[in-house]
């Protein structure tokens, strides 16, 4: 049997050149965690399967994985609800499986696990801001192989993903603040023109004229920006239309 050797740093230092460039892409975020399983099962080179388990509405999930290994091995665990991937995953902490054949632990998982030929693994939870949003879990067919160096190997890659991680889920929390404050500056000049309608006809003040829209809303149920749209429509014939931008001539 071949000695597979642990990762040298130009490896890890690699691989996460590949993972940094991707962000600057800004892709989705399945997109950097589909990266992130692969490029794990090339830097810790005794891995067969990957996959990155996560947490969607309470319930754990394999967010992306290199074969259907990883997503078989998960799912024996998620069923089980016992497992290396849940205990990294629930408590923050690295769980190491040298020999799942001798292993004293997780009776649900481990028999069905050793009949698909897992023999080890290693699973590390992926910490963001404090947080442990996921576990990256590691399979190999051979026992004990990832002690020692290959550990640390994986662990300093899961140290640099987790910092990818972070600044992949700012860029998403960026893009969706930015469409909120768009959403919200279309409602303002929608709500405005209808404002501006309704001192016209009634002779009243722009506060006035708000309270009656904000009547009119809660009377029909529907959304003061509903109200002001339809308002706006009939009496220009045209859908509201959005600010006019600044210009300097």
């Amino acid at each position: 049997m071949p000695v597979s050797h642990p990762s040298s740093p130009a490896v890890l230092a690699s691989a996460y050149g590949q993972l940094l460039g991707l962000l600057v892409e800004a892709p989705e975020i399945d997109t950097v965690l589909e990266k992130m399983v692969g490029l794990a099962a090339e830097v810790v080179t005794p891995a067969v399967a990957c996959g990155l388990t996560v947490r969607r509405d309470g319930q754990p999930f394999t967010a992306a994985k290199t074969n259907e290994l990883a997503a078989q091995i998960d799912e024996i665990q998620y069923g089980s609800d016992e497992g290396p991937c849940l205990d990294a995953l629930r408590h923050g902490l690295v769980v190491q499986v040298d020999d799942l054949t001798q292993e004293a632990r997780w009776d649900s998982y481990r028999p069905h696990a050793v009949a698909h030929g897992v023999r080890s693994s290693l699973s590390l939870p992926v910490t963001v801001e404090g947080e442990t949003l996921a576990a990256l879990n590691l399979y190999s067919v051979t026992p004990a192989v990832f002690g020692g160096p290959h550990r640390e190997s994986a662990e300093a890659f899961t140290d640099k993903s987790a910092a990818a991680l972070t600044v992949s889920l700012r860029q998403v929390r960026h893009a969706r603040v930015q469409y909120q404050l768009a959403e919200a500056m279309v409602s303002s000049s929608v709500i405005d023109q209808a404002i501006g309608i309704l001192m016209a006809q009634q002779r009243c003040t722009a506060n006035a004229a708000f309270d009656m829209l904000r009547t009119a809303s809660q009377h029909r149920n529907r959304k003061l920006r509903e109200i002001a749209a339809e308002l706006v429509t009939t009496v220009s014939g045209a859908p509201p239309q959005p600010r006019p931008g600044f210009r300097m001539d």
